[in-house]
This record gives structure tokens, sequence and C-alpha cells, in this order.
């Protein structure tokens, strides 16, 4: 209770800052961040109101209950046959009309267009604006769920790598990934990606029916939710005996892992990062294939702020988690990645994975 009283009169201080009047937040992260709870999200309307005064939860009348658990807050309810028109008539009453409304980044598009119609002359923005500021220095209690989170994924990894044989599937090995994620404690899987021969060289490559071959790679990239908070974590495999040029794009990919790594101490620019990665890729000649940024943010989301890109000149701060995960992708060939999260700390990044990033030959 007492972090959720703290982080509402934080969001109500970042409100008055951005000059807004309203926040209103629909399900998913950024109201689990503020409650420890988020309701089922579908296409029924559901807000929480955060003005400096107040805070009103709309709610349809299926979810209350369950609701009303975690929720200390005054509710507004509504039935599928009323619809949300009257419990929103009642929120305008209550609230009055805005001039600001700061809207959460994942609202539903019908969602957002029945708060417009009820505020038509107010100025809409987006809810980064509020929330991220917030969500991007970590807690350290935030940073041990994600910890719990990482141990769940290494479990995951290794016994990928252990199911892998000739004539497996994505498929098949995604399966692995998730059972072992549930087993070792994972509440939610998110995602698990396994990228096989060519298909290791698309960077959000969707999990298919392609078979592992011998003298092919094999991309792991999965994440799990542990407490609320994210894992994400990127090794690679090789059936049979790697090539010498897989080995040297391997070699160079983990010497940019290393290069961002030294950089990470608080205060240095999130640039330097991204540029210390990617300057180790360009100097090999492969700077036209590390098509993404080095990383992104992770806590509740497992993408969040702050984004380590060489345009980003915010410091870095103690308790910021993010991902490093520089990659070469050649397609019709392979590609090689390899994901780390960090936790900035005032000696250095933290790395949270206990399993190498060494290339696991099979």
């Amino acid at each position: 209770m007492l972090i959720m009283v703290s982080r509402i009169e934080q969001a109500r201080r970042r409100l008055e800052a951005e000059g807004a009047r309203v926040l209103a937040l629909p399900p998913g992260d950024d109201l689990f961040y503020l409650l420890a709870y988020t309701p089922h999200p579908d296409e029924r309307p559901c807000y929480l109101f955060l003005t400096p005064e107040e805070v009103l939860f709309l709610v349809p009348e299926l979810n209350a209950a369950e609701a009303a658990a975690h929720v200390p807050f005054p509710t507004i309810t509504y039935t599928d046959a009323e619809g949300p028109g009257g419990a929103l008539r009642e929120v305008h009453r209550r609230l009055g009309p805005p001039p600001v409304v700061v809207v959460g980044d994942t609202m539903r598009a019908d969602a957002l267009l029945l708060l417009q119609e009820l505020w038509p002359q107010a100025r809409f923005i987006p809810g980064a604006r509020v929330m991220a500021p917030l969500r991007t220095v970590k807690s350290a209690e935030e940073i041990a769920a994600l910890q719990r989170a990482a141990v769940t994924a290494d479990a995951a990894v290794e016994a990928v790598f252990a199911a892998v044989r000739p004539g497996v599937r994505e498929a098949d090995l995604k399966r692995v990934a998730e059972d072992a994620l549930y087993a070792a404690g994972a509440q939610e899987v998110p995602f698990a990606t396994i990228g096989v021969g060519a298909n290791s060289a698309f960077p959000h490559h969707t999990t298919s029916a392609a078979v592992a071959k011998a003298g092919e790679p094999i991309l792991v990239d999965l994440g799990s939710r542990v407490d609320g908070y994210m894992s994400d974590i990127t090794r690679m495999a090789f059936l049979g005996s790697p090539p010498a040029r897989y080995l040297e794009i391997h070699a160079l990919v983990e010497e940019a892992v290393c290069a961002a790594l030294e950089t990470i101490r608080p205060g240095v620019p999130i640039r330097e990062v991204d540029l210390a990665a990617r300057q180790v890729i360009e100097r090999a000649g492969y700077g036209g294939r590390f098509t993404h940024r080095t990383g992104h943010g992770i806590g509740i989301s497992v993408h969040e702020a702050p984004s380590i890109t060489h345009t980003n000149e915010r410091p870095l701060e103690v308790g910021m988690t993010f991902s490093v995960e520089p990659g070469i992708y050649l397609p019709g060939e392979f590609g090689v990645r390899l994901e780390e999260i960090v936790v900035v700390t005032a000696q250095g990044p933290q790395i949270l994975s206990r399993l190498p990033r060494d290339l696991r030959v099979l």
C-alpha cells in the first residue's frame, strides 16, 4: 500500500509538470506499476483516472469484484447491457472538463475515442510523458524480481539446447522453452523465439515449422514474467562443427557486447553504449548488417525506457535496467545476436544472466 501511495503521488507530480489535469490509464503495464494489479483487457473500456485531487477507477461490472480486492479507490461500474456511456458521464461530472488529458500509450483506439468524445475540447498527450520517468529507474525490489525472472530464462535456454537435434522443428523447441520457463517459476511466457539456419538472420523471426539441420546455427530468444517483471535473453548454438565464417561473426558480436558493457557506468551518456557496440561491428565492415539499436529498457514491459541508441543523450543512472544485444544479420545465411540484461550500479553493469555467451556446439 505504501508503494502504491508513493507511486501515485509521483505520478501526480509528473502530471503537474506536464501541465495536465487528468491521467487516464487502460489495463496494462502502467496500471500495474501504480496498483500492482491490472484487470483483464478486452473490448470493454476500463480506465484508471488520476487527478491532483482524485483517483477514480472505471471498470466493467464483470471485473469489479476481483478489482475490489486490489483497487482501494472509488469505483464506477457498468454492465454489458448498459455500456460505458453512463459511467463516463459520471466521470465527467466528477472530474470536469480538463484542458489536457494524458492517456496511456497502449490504450485501445476505441477507448481513446470515447474519451475524446467525453472531453472534446481537451488536448491529449502520450502517457509516456508521465509514466516513463517514473518507471525508468528501478527499486531494489524491482531489480530482485528481474533477477528471479532471469533465473527462469537461463533454465529455458539450457533446456532448448538439450533438446536440439537434427530434424527437430522450431515449433517443438519453442514448446520446450515454454515448458521449461513455467517449470522454473515463470508466471507468464510472453515470447519464445527459435530461429534455425537462415531464419536466425531475421531479428524478429516468427517461430515456424522449419527443421534444424546439421551444419546450421540455432538462435534462442525468450522472455518470461515473474512477479510482474520480465526476462529477456538471446543465446546461440551450432548443430555440428561451425565454419570459420560463422565463428568470425560470433566473435565480432561478442566483442561488441563486451565493448558496450565496458562503457556502462553512472553519468555516461546512453549513446556511448550504442556507439561502443556499433563501432566494433562497423570497423569489421558489417555496419549495414547491424539493423537495430543496441538495447532497450526492461522492467514490467519487455521494451520500455531507456532506448539504448546513439541518439539518446540521457546519462545513465544507478538503477536503470536494459538489454545489451548487438547483432549481425546476413540474409539467406545466418544471424548472430547475443543479449544480456544489465543493471546500472555505482561500480558498473551487473549482468542478470548466469549463462556464458560462448557458442554452444551441439
